[in-house]
């Protein structure tokens, strides 16, 4: 790992010996029985993966992006509802420490370094899906608070989460819309219910969540950064993250699929020989590698590029929008190699394949990658 340093190359093969000592050998029975793994996420916290994104001033153990990436692939190997349980939290701490008040540092980041606190973001609405700006959900003046009122869809980790990074409307009347939304840092009370958790079909064992608001009042301080009216940038920049993220993620779940058919092609004989030597298995096997190996220097293209400081929406969209597609297809081609037992639910090739389709949907959909890269391939004025 030449563009990572000593602590963090140390960093990346603990997690790795994690996954493969303590969760691979158990993992397809806990996402059967759709599980939450409490006993691993307490050892997600001991790690320190819960402070990646939080600086050592506040208790956490910041790591470069290239680290962060390779972390959560690890966890996705493993089990990509891992890597969901500390992606949005990693989010938030991001938007904390570069957004964030004093105050709100103080209140929530140490907390948040040690998992002690874990945060989650609420952005999508039931009837708003990828247009954000179109949201309903209000948080209207009243004296020194605010009262909210409105509904969020599909939050990971909703119950467990302490701390959720609200994307609302402060000035309904704005224009331009953007510029009458906020982030409001809501932790759980009188006002704001968990209605239900969504039936998924992957995705196991971490909740996903309906949010409900109903006058639900929090001081005019839990403003991201005391001033509204600037949550859309900052929830775009923070989008940054959350997309290379997602990336990742997909990269865990098709590095896992290779894994497992490479031995599988090598184990299963037919027709007197192992089958990856059987022309059409091995191309498959050989696409599979390509794939991955192509998807993962991409994703570390934009972590490289976000760590320098440079705006990289258009790379962190094409980083989760080739790394999602590729996923799907290496979990498919997963299936193909494995035949009858791909299908079987007592293989894990069948949950990487109910897994992918999350990244093609989630952290805004690839039609939205594409939408966002077309856009700034203009405004640059192509690759440059």
């Amino acid at each position: 790992m030449p563009d990572l340093n000593d602590e963090e190359s140390y960093l990346v093969a603990t997690v790795r010996q994690f996954i493969d000592r303590e969760v691979k050998p158990s993992v397809l029975e806990m996402e059967h029985a759709d599980t939450y793994p409490e006993r691993w996420i307490e050892q997600m916290k001991q790690i320190g993966i819960y402070g990646l994104a939080v600086p050592e001033e506040y208790g956490g153990t910041p790591v470069s992006m290239p680290c962060y990436v390779r972390v959560t692939e690890e966890l996705a190997r493993g089990w990509m509802s891992l890597a969901g349980a500390m992606g949005g939290h990693t989010v938030v701490a991001t938007l904390l420490a570069t957004f964030g008040t004093e105050e709100q540092k103080r209140t929530y980041l140490p907390r948040m370094a040690t998992g002690e606190m874990r945060a989650t973001m609420a952005l999508t609405e039931p009837g708003g899906g990828s247009d954000l700006q179109a949201m309903s959900t209000v948080a209207r003046a009243d004296g020194d608070d605010l009262v909210i009122d409105g509904a969020k869809t599909f939050i990971t980790n909703a119950r467990r989460s302490g701390l959720i990074a609200l994307l609302c409307k402060t000035d309904p009347a704005a224009t331009p819309r953007h510029r009458g939304i906020s982030i409001v840092l809501v932790e759980h009370g009188p006002g704001l219910t968990v209605s239900r958790d969504l039936p998924k079909l992957g995705y196991k064992g971490v909740e996903t969540c309906e949010l409900s608001f109903d006058g639900y009042r929090t001081p005019a301080s839990q403003v991201l950064g005391g001033e509204p009216g600037k949550g859309f940038a900052q929830m775009m920049k923070g989008l940054e993250t959350g997309r290379i993220q997602v990336a990742s993620r997909a990269l865990g779940v098709a590095a896992a699929a290779l894994e497992d058919s490479l031995a599988y092609a090598q184990q299963r004989e037919s027709f007197g020989k192992p089958i990856w030597k059987h022309q059409a298995v091995g191309h498959h096997l050989a696409n599979m590698a390509t794939k991955l190996t192509a998807a993962r220097q991409l994703t570390l293209f934009a972590a490289e590029k976000f760590d320098a400081g440079q705006r990289c929406d258009m790379e962190a969209g094409m980083a989760k929008l080739y790394a999602s597609e590729v996923g799907m297809e290496i979990a498919l081609d997963a299936v193909r190699i494995h035949g009858g037992y791909g299908y079987s639910t007592e293989y894990d090739i069948e949950r990487y394949f109910r897994d992918a389709p999350l990244m093609i949907v989630g952290e805004g959909t690839n039609e939205i990658q594409r939408n966002v890269i077309a856009s700034q391939l203009v405004q640059r004025g192509g690759l440059s």
